[in-house]
């Protein structure tokens, strides 16, 4: 693939925030200074091709882009500012108009005029469209002298990309969204954005936290699983993949994992609980587990509605956090979905705002910077959410062909849920895994919700529950990834 960058340039809000503005990094945020930055990649396909002819390319999708950038900035400021920490080593976002060490938002303009649409859509991995998202390998912590938001506009041949690298330190996915959507809204001719966003972090965590983070480690340094604890023993092969389930295939997914009813009278369980406990478990039994090996289940879960007193769901920054349980490899292969549902829920449940408390208050006693490995030995991790309406993001040339995640912050058993292009409940799964793994997990026709059942070594695999087809099997194999 050729791309080539043809310019390469800053924005700052169109009008200037006038002050120095500071906001310490509060507990939510610091724990992902040394992850690499969220990347996104949204792909268009233009109806007029006449817009892809210059200059009116450039003299109107582009600039109508920054110009809108720049205007919904006035709102977002956080986000053309820059990292910075004081002498104690205490972090902060700030945004000052008159210091000239602060660019703005980092916009790219490049063009691949022999790729088009389709070429993207059909590629399972992210290598494809790698050079497509700006910021590949660099760590949040870079914000101290990097720009906190990068975009990279690449024109194809029918249509364009944008990728975005977002410093997760300074916000998660429910922010990142936020701001996304009003910037489309802002490009499509709206005035001003529908919905402001809630700057003061103080308001969810009002405490000054000591980093020392002058060098900080690899995120990605060691495997998921036993190789772990051995260092010297060269990590795995992993694949990106994307499996598409059709309105169908979740409700299927989810009548299966309801249709036992919980002698311990707790609530029915969602769809979220549903597909992660499907997805879980026959990942679980493609990494070929001995029966007594522990498997854990990691959601970064947002928690604007769960701390006390509630923060709204405006509020811009990071509040989310990682919860976690686990079982025995056996238990969750010897039982139907309802078993993993129910352990995936009773965590869920639990971790109200007493929880949240005194997890941070651990954390400030003795801070910890967050690596890949610590989502748990032989994890599924899940990042980002159906609930986000990645595909109603139309800057003003059409709703995206796809919605993915670029090749950052990838590990083995990581995944990222999107809402399915199709709409209804249908979820688009973004999972990273072994590739001896994958391998399996894509030929279990129970996983695929096939008619017929795997076999796997002479023992037969089944949910307990029958077989249903979904859909022409619920499922569309396409492309892949994972992380909020």
């Amino acid at each position: 693939m050729k791309i080539k960058i043809m310019s390469k340039t800053h924005v700052k809000p169109t009008k200037p925030v006038l002050g120095k503005k500071q906001f310490h990094l509060t507990t939510f945020d610091l724990p992902y200074l040394a992850f690499y930055y969220n990347q996104k990649f949204l792909l268009y396909k233009f109806q007029n091709l006449l817009d892809l002819e210059e200059p009116t390319f450039q003299n109107e999708v582009v600039e109508n882009l920054k110009d809108g950038l720049g205007l919904v900035l006035e709102d977002f400021y956080q986000l053309a500012g820059k990292l910075a920490k004081d002498d104690e080593g205490v972090f902060r976002v700030e945004y000052d108009a008159d210091d000239s060490e602060i660019n703005g938002v980092e916009f790219s303009v490049a063009h691949a005029a022999d790729v088009t649409v389709d070429d993207l859509t059909a590629e399972d991995g992210t290598a494809k469209f790698k050079e497509l998202v700006p910021y590949n390998g660099i760590l949040n912590l870079e914000g101290l002298s990097r720009p906190l938001l990068a975009v990279q506009v690449t024109k194809l041949k029918d249509g364009l990309t944008m990728g975005l690298a977002f410093n997760h330190a300074v916000l998660d996915g429910t922010s990142t969204w936020h701001f996304m959507s009003s910037w489309a809204e802002i490009c499509r001719g709206a005035q001003s954005i529908s919905t402001q966003p809630f700057l003061d972090r103080s308001k969810a965590r009002d405490t000054r936290v000591k980093l020392d983070l002058t060098a900080p480690k690899d995120p990605n340094e060691t495997s998921n699983g036993e190789d772990a604890a051995n260092p010297t023993v060269e990590p795995p092969q992993l694949v990106e993949k994307i499996f598409r389930f059709s309105d169908i295939a979740v409700h299927t997914i989810k009548s299966r994992a309801n249709s036992v009813i919980p002698s311990d009278g707790s609530k029915p369980f969602s769809t979220f609980q549903s597909l992660t406990s499907h997805i879980w478990r026959h990942v679980t039994l493609a990494r070929g587990l001995k029966p007594e090996d522990i498997t854990i289940f990691t959601v970064f879960a947002d928690c604007r509605r769960r701390v006390d007193p509630p923060m709204p769901e405006e509020y811009f920054g990071n509040l989310i956090q990682a919860i976690f349980t686990g079982t025995a490899a056996g238990l969750l292969a010897a039982h139907g979905p309802e078993f993993g549902a129910s352990v995936i829920q009773k965590a869920i449940a639990s971790h109200d705002a007493s929880v949240i408390d005194a997890r941070n208050d651990e954390w400030e006693k003795s801070p910890k910077i967050f690596q890949f490995k610590d989502a748990g030995v032989n994890c599924v991790a899940v990042g980002s959410s159906p609930r986000f309406r990645v595909y109603e993001v139309d800057f003003g040339f059409g709703k995206p062909e796809t919605v993915r995640s670029g090749s950052n912050n990838r590990f083995n058993g990581m995944m990222y849920l999107y809402q399915g292009k199709a709409g209804g409940i249908s979820i688009d799964v973004e999972i990273t895994l072994e590739a001896s793994v994958m391998e399996k997990l894509v030929k279990s026709k129970e996983f695929l919700l096939s008619e017929e059942e795997e076999e796997d070594d002479g023992k037969k695999l089944t949910n307990g529950n029958g077989h249903v087809n979904g859909n022409g099997n619920g499922y569309v194999n396409g492309n892949g990834n994972g992380f909020v």
